[in-house]
């Protein structure tokens, strides 16, 4: 968690390697993750709708984080990015055996047909 006490934790006395902002980014990563896994937590163990919505949103937030910072890792670090883009090409292999059609980012936006809503068509 949050070391504040010390002022001087954050500081890095010099210029990182392309190696260690690499790593910095990871350690990154895993913060974000972590702050989503906290916030998430304390959502779904209120019932202030306020809170939950605010919460939420900051949780949300973070996820954006995690996108950002493995897309710069990916430019970073093009190699690691192959081996991401390989493991989620076996999800999808995965996931076609089994039948499941996944929806991309702009069918998720679409509500779905329902039998009321196909009547007039």
């Amino acid at each position: 968690m949050a070391s504040f006490a010390n002022p001087f934790t954050g500081i890095v006395p010099r210029k990182m390697t392309k190696e260690e902002l690499i790593q910095a980014i990871r350690l990154n990563i895993a913060g974000e993750l972590e702050a989503i896994f906290v916030y998430d937590a304390h959502v779904q163990a209120t019932d202030d709708p306020v809170a939950k919505k605010v919460i939420a949103d900051i949780r949300d937030e973070e996820k954006a984080h995690v996108g950002e910072l493995i897309t710069l890792l990916h430019h970073l670090d093009p190699e690691e990015a192959k081996h991401f883009a390989e493991g989620e090409g076996e999800v999808k292999e995965m996931l076609e055996e089994l039948g499941i059609v996944e929806k991309t980012p702009s069918d998720k936006d679409k509500p779905e047909s329902t039998i009321g809503s196909l009547i007039d068509k």
